[in-house]
């Protein structure tokens, strides 16, 4: 996945790919599924799930070129910002995210785990637990995680 920093950094989406059955399959009993299939007929398509995504140093532009970062299952995520005081202009330009870009996108994440990650040793982590309870006190619905 392409992520937006100031030198070279890591995003990827490892994709699990499955078989199911195609809709025009679906009504029917299993002996009339298993004599399609003996009789040559394709009765399933591949689908590409997303398993877990990975966006290191990035701006937000990083996350949002990647949609399957939104749809992964987990999703690691550096949050290298958290407090108020730190002007996310200055940080988006040098390839990083702040906690308000999280709460702009809350709505998109799907994900069923969120870990965020790669905080800047600007903070302690008391502070970084503060910052991140009172902005989302909900943790993204129980699903963010902190690596900390």
């Amino acid at each position: 996945s392409a992520t937006t920093h100031t030198v070279p950094s890591l995003g990827f989406v490892v994709w699990q790919r499955r078989r199911k059955l195609k809709p025009e399959y679906q009504g029917l009993q299993g002996h009339q599924i298993r004599d399609l299939r003996l009789g040559g007929t394709e009765v399933t398509a591949e689908m590409r799930v997303p398993r877990l995504a990975y966006l290191g140093d990035s701006s937000p532009a990083g996350l949002d070129a990647c949609p399957a970062m939104y749809q992964a299952e987990i999703l690691i995520m550096e949050l290298t910002f958290v407090a108020q005081r730190h002007r996310r202009d200055k940080i988006h330009k040098y390839g990083h995210m702040h906690l308000d870009d999280v709460l702009e996108r809350r709505e998109r994440f799907k994900n069923e785990l969120i870990i965020a990650s790669h905080f800047s040793t600007r903070y302690h982590p008391n502070q970084i637990r503060k910052c991140v309870d009172d902005a989302l006190p909900d943790m993204l619905d129980g699903r963010m995680q902190l690596w900390l």
